[in-house]
C-alpha cells in the first residue's frame, strides 16, 4: 500500500455524497457522476480510472462495512483525490491472487495498480481509504 500522497487537502472539494448502507443501487450513479465531474474537469484521459477505482473502494465500504459510506471528491490543478469514508474500525487488505472464474478481491490491487498514490486514514469511529490521480493517471 503506498501511504503516502500529496495530500490534495488543499483542492476544491467539487462532489460530496453520503450513500446509506448496503445501497448498491448508488454505485452507477456514483460511475456516471465522477465521469461527468472529471471531463469537466478537464482531464478526460483519468475518467475511466477515476470512475473505476471510485466504483471500487465505494462497493468495498458498502459491501465490508455495517454503515454508510461517504464519498469526496476533491479536484487540484493537476491532480484528483476521492475519498471513501466508512465507520468500521478494520482496515481493507489487497487479497493475493484469487482463483480463475472468482468475482471478488480484486478491488484494491486495482487501486494499488491504477493510482498515483492511495492510502487508508484513520478517522473518528471508522477510516477514509482514498486515491490520487494526476493528469496522466
Amino acid at each position: 500500500m503506498r501511504a503516502t500522497g500529496t495530500a490534495l487537502r488543499t483542492g476544491r472539494t467539487a462532489l460530496t455524497r453520503r450513500i446509506g448502507r448496503a445501497e448498491l443501487r448508488a454505485v452507477p450513479a456514483v460511475r456516471r457522476e465522477v465521469r461527468a465531474l472529471v471531463s469537466g474537469w478537464g482531464r478526460p484521459a483519468v475518467a475511466d480510472t477515476a470512475e473505476l477505482l471510485t466504483c471500487e473502494l465505494v462497493t468495498n465500504a458498502l459491501l465490508h462495512t455495517e454503515g454508510e459510506a461517504v464519498l469526496t471528491v476533491l479536484l487540484g490543478p493537476d491532480q484528483l483525490r476521492v475519498e471513501v469514508r466508512d465507520f468500521a474500525g478494520h482496515r481493507p487488505r489487497p487479497r493475493g491472487p484469487r482463483p480463475e472464474g472468482a468475482t471478488g478481491g480484486r478491488g484494491l490491487q486495482l487501486v494499488e495498480m491504477l493510482a498515483g498514490a492511495w492510502g487508508v486514514d484513520r478517522a473518528a469511529g471508522g477510516k477514509t481509504v482514498w486515491f490520487e490521480l494526476g493528469e496522466e493517471g
